[in-house]
């Protein structure tokens, strides 16, 4: 069986869970470039509940994706955060006021879920042997 690469996927989680972390303890890391904050600045109780339940999903997907084993474990937890992506791409898509906001959204959610497709769609890992790869 040929090893899968997983160098990428691993960095990702990484990222992932730490920027979930994150947020999850600061939702205004989320809410500010999103424009869910009050004239102020500040994020409404409400919008920071939903956003840190969303954070902790990241974390937990990100987390999944730097520990899982490779194979069928690890394209799962990439899956998941496929989908995470898409779903965002969606709702943040149509819900944020404002075209470059919902334009933003769009473009950071499908770029990282392509990230993740590339990742788990990248060729064998090569063995280095004698000098040479193989």
């Amino acid at each position: 069986m040929t090893a899968m690469r997983t160098g990428g996927l691993r960095v990702q989680g990484a990222a992932t869970f730490a920027y979930g972390v994150a947020t999850a303890y600061r939702p205004a890391l989320l809410a500010r470039p999103a424009g869910l904050v009050d004239a102020d600045g500040a994020v409404e109780p409400h919008t920071a509940l939903v956003l840190r339940s969303m954070a902790w999903r990241d974390a937990a997907v990100g987390l999944a994706m730097l520990l899982a084993p490779q194979g069928p474990a690890l394209t799962a937890a990439g899956a998941v955060r496929i989908a995470s992506d898409v779903g965002d791409a969606l709702f943040f898509g149509r819900a944020l006021r404002g075209r470059l906001r919902r334009a933003g959204a769009v473009v950071s959610a499908l770029g990282w879920a392509a990230v993740t497709v590339a990742g788990l769609a990248a060729g064998p890992e090569r063995r280095v042997s004698a000098g040479r790869r193989t």
